[in-house]
């Protein structure tokens, strides 16, 4: 494999990490600054942008659709890398769940 797929891989995890964590935080400021549970609203936020996290990492999802079109025309090896570069953004996403429940003590499910 080539090294660029490696720090992508890498990237993807992150960039879901931190929109999961990122989004969290700042969305239970704004639930603090309106009166509502910030913890609450931080487990709810969590659970919301648990797909959108996955989009922005990838980069979009029509990008991730013309890989795998390109892909099937030629070689299967590409399929393998979009998968596994989803993979990695869902290990981001998971990753910083946990990180948040541990944080409010309570179950993101």
């Amino acid at each position: 494999m080539e090294e660029r797929f490696f720090a992508s891989f890498i990237h993807c995890f992150f960039i879901a990490f931190g929109v999961i964590i990122g989004g969290s935080l700042i969305g239970s400021i704004g639930a603090f600054a309106t009166g509502d549970p910030p913890f609450t609203e931080m487990s709810n936020l969590a659970k919301k942008l648990r797909i959108w996290a996955i989009v922005a990492a990838i980069g979009g999802t029509f990008d991730a659709i013309a890989n795998f079109e390109k892909a099937l025309d030629g070689s299967s090896f590409d399929v393998i890398k979009q998968i596994l570069l989803i993979l990695s953004a869902m290990g981001g996403v998971k990753t910083g769940i946990i990180l948040i429940s541990w944080l409010i003590q309570e179950d993101v499910t």
